[in-house]
């Protein structure tokens, strides 16, 4: 069963369109969405939360339709986006009553564990949190429902690099159980790359691809060559180059270069890059 089922996506804005995405994320795996800021990232997580509306497409999430009595399906959705956003009057201890109460499924326990685990102060207000300590309240509710599917959308930028670590563990940790799924946004790519089974990358709207991140590995390579060597090579092999005094360095399909030829091992982060920016012309 897949966790997210999403079908020719579409959202128009009088000056960006989300075309046409579709992607499908299986129960059990993490998938990253990979794009630059104002690529469609967190308009796609925005429609599958149904907090906009779309112009065309389907979006289901465990089998139903998202727009079929979604209150109940957010039961099961453990939600945080870039900004959290909790009275900055609150504290933690006031967040877990109301949330206490607006979940049928909280464990006031396992909440009380997340608040101890990441040290959080529990009658500190809100707004006096620093971005880090309200990145780890947010995911502190988020877990503390029972969710099937956590759904993060830029939850580790401005982080510093101990705290994004610490959250990717705790992401891992979460997925260990089958029946668990995550889906998350980010531009930091290095962070998806550690943790992601399945990466998705989005560029002005569109989806370059979707593919597991391990056969990403074993598909594509990058080579090294000199101008005229490249200009023999069959074309269709390079998906981007970039080019300098020293030659031209290329991501090709391993499938399609002479065994010959010097291969080395890609990056998602490079990868990404040269799709976008070092497109074939």
């Amino acid at each position: 069963m897949n966790a997210v089922e999403v079908n020719d996506l579409c959202k128009e804005y009088r000056d960006f369109t989300l075309d046409n995405i579709s992607f499908n994320l299986p129960s059990g795996c993490i998938m990253g969405l990979i794009g630059e800021n104002g690529a469609g990232k967190s308009t796609t997580i925005k429609l599958i939360l149904n907090i906009i509306k779309r112009n065309k497409g389907t979006v289901k999430l465990f089998g139903r339709d998202n727009l079929d009595n979604f209150v109940e399906i957010a039961e099961d959705l453990g939600v945080v986006l870039d900004e959290v956003g909790f009275s900055e009057k609150l504290n933690a201890v006031q967040v877990g009553k109301i949330m206490r109460n607006t979940y049928k499924k909280w464990d006031q326990k396992v909440y009380e564990e997340y608040l101890d685990r990441f040290s959080l102060p529990l009658k500190k207000k809100f707004k006096d949190y620093s971005k880090g300590m309200k990145m780890k309240l947010g995911i502190a509710v988020a877990l503390s429902h029972d969710p099937k599917l956590l759904i993060l959308d830029e939850a580790t930028s401005g982080l510093d690099p101990v705290v994004r670590d610490e959250l990717m563990d705790i992401i891992t940790e979460f997925t260990r159980d089958e029946g668990h799924s995550v889906l998350m946004s980010s531009h930091i790519v290095s962070d998806l790359e550690k943790t992601c089974d399945y990466i998705a990358f989005i560029n002005n709207g569109k989806l370059l691809l979707c593919e597991e991140k391990d056969r990403l590995y074993e598909k594509y390579c990058i080579i090294h060559c000199t101008k005229e060597t490249f200009s023999e090579l069959d074309s269709s092999a390079f998906i981007g180059k970039k080019e300098s005094p020293y030659g031209i360095e290329a991501i090709a399909d391993r499938s399609k270069i002479p065994s010959s030829f010097e291969m080395s091992s890609i990056d998602i982060e490079k990868l990404f890059i040269f799709m976008v920016k070092g497109a074939l012309t």
